[in-house]
C-alpha cells in the first residue's frame, strides 16, 4: 500500500481499496510458487512480463484459453471453502490448451467480490497458484475488482485465461487420424467444473444435507466430493509428446463425450467407444439415480470418469499407456476410430 492511499468516499460506497491492497501482500508467498525463468515482472504491475524461451522450436505459435469455475463456486460458498477452486480454474484454461500439444507457459486469474475479505481472496489465489504450479505455467498477474451491489457480499465469481507455446509443425491437428487408432481415457478426479447448474438441482444442494457421509461416495460427503478439485494434465500429456505421435486430444468438459470428443477428430471420421470399459465414478452412478437422468443425458453432460481422451496409432498404444502410467495417469483403453459421421458411437 502507497503512503496516503485511501479514500473515505470510496469506502462509504462499499470499496475498501486497502483491503486490495492487504489481499495483494497475503497472495504474494503464494505466486512465489509458481514463477518460472521467462518472468519479468513483480505482482502489482499494470502487465505480466514473459520473456519467451523459443530454443528448439522453430516457428512458434502462441496458443489461448480463458474459462471460469462456473456455478461449481456455489459449493465453494456453501461450505465455506475457497483454496480449490482456484485449481479448477486453472485446470479449465491449461488442460484445453494442451489439446493442441502446447506448453503454458503464463496464466493470469480475475475475481469479482461483492466484499474484498482478504484472506479470502489470498485463499482462491493460493488454489490458483497450486493449479499453476501442477502445470508449470506463471502466475504473472491478475485483478480482483470488488464490485458492492453487483455481487452479494459473500460471493465472488473467478475466471483465468493461459497462453501457452508450440512448435508450428507439432501442433495436433487431427489430419493424421486413421481408422483403426486407439482412444485411450485419462481418469477425471469427479465432476470437475462442469455441469453444476444440474448437479446442483438434482442434489438440491442449498438445502439438503451436503456434508454427511454418503455410502454410495465411500463414506465421503456430497459436499466435498463435488468439491474435488479438476484434474490438471499437462505434465503426463507433454511427456507422452515427447515420445508418441498423438493424434487428437479431447478435454471432456460441458457436453460430455457427445460434443467433446468429435472436436479432435476430422470429417469422415467417428470414435466407438465402450461404454462398458469406462470406469464410470459412484458419483455419476449417484446423480444419475437421483436425478433420473438418461444414459444418453449423462454422457451428454459430465466426463463420467474420463476427464480427457487422446488418440493415438494403434501399435503405439501399449506405449503410450505405459509412459502415462509411469507419469502418474491410470490410463485405459475406451474405444477406436471408425469410419463414421456420427462422431461418437456408444457400443
Amino acid at each position: 500500500m502507497h503512503a496516503g492511499s485511501k479514500s473515505d468516499s470510496y469506502a462509504a460506497a462499499g470499496v475498501d481499496i486497502t483491503a486490495g491492497y492487504k489481499a495483494v501482500e497475503l497472495m504474494k508467498q503464494h505466486v512465489a510458487r509458481t514463477m518460472t525463468k521467462g518472468v519479468c515482472s513483480d505482482v502489482g504491475g499494470f502487465g505480466g512480463l514473459f520473456e519467451l524461451d523459443l530454443e528448439g522450436i522453430t516457428k512458434p505459435v502462441l496458443v489461448s484459453g480463458t474459462d471460469g469455475v462456473g456455478t461449481k463456486l456455489k459449493i465453494a460458498f456453501l461450505l465455506d471453502k475457497h483454496d480449490t477452486v482456484g485449481i479448477d480454474c486453472v485446470a479449465m484454461c491449461v488442460n484445453d490448451v494442451i489439446c493442441t500439444g502446447a506448453k503454458p507457459l503464463f496464466f493470469l486469474d480475475y475475481i469479482a467480490c461483492g466484499k474484498n475479505v482478504p484472506e479470502k481472496i489470498a485463499d482462491i489465489v493460493k488454489g490458483v497458484a497450486e493449479g499453476c504450479v501442477q502445470s508449470g505455467a506463471a502466475l504473472i498477474g491478475g485483478e480482483t475488482a470488488e464490485m458492492p451491489g453487483f455481487y452479494p457480499i459473500d460471493e465472488y465469481d473467478l475466471a483465468g485465461y493461459c497462453t501457452g507455446v508450440v512448435d508450428k509443425s507439432k501442433i495436433i491437428d487431427n489430419k493424421t487420424m486413421r481408422e483403426g487408432d486407439i482412444v485411450i481415457a485419462l481418469p477425471s478426479s469427479g465432476v470437475h467444473s462442469n455441469g453444476f447448474s444440474l448437479v446442483r438441482k438434482v442434489f438440491d444442494v442449498e438445502n439438503a444435507d451436503i456434508m454427511s457421509p454418503v455410502e454410495e461416495l465411500g463414506g465421503k460427503s456430497i459436499g466435498e466430493t463435488l468439491l474435488t478439485p479438476t484434474k490438471i494434465y499437462v505434465k503426463p500429456v507433454l511427456a507422452l509428446l515427447e515420445e508418441i505421435q498423438i493424434k487428437g486430444i479431447s478435454h471432456i468438459t460441458g457436453g460430455g463425450f457427445y460434443e467433446n470428443i468429435p472436436r479432435s477428430i476430422p470429417k469422415g471420421l467417428g470414435a466407438k467407444i465402450r461404454k462398458d470399459d469406462v470406469r464410470v465414478l459412484p458419483i455419476f452412478k449417484l446423480l444419475s439415480e437421483r436425478g433420473g437422468i438418461c444414459e444418453r443425458d449423462m454422457f451428454n453432460t459430465f466426463n463420467m470418469g474420463v476427464g480427457m481422451s487422446i488418440t493415438v496409432a494403434k501399435e503405439d498404444a501399449d506405449r503410450a499407456l505405459e509412459i502415462l502410467k509411469a507419469n502418474g495417469e491410470d490410463a485405459y483403453i475406451i474405444g477406436e476410430i471408425i469410419k463414421s459421421d456420427e462422431g461418437v458411437v456408444l457400443c
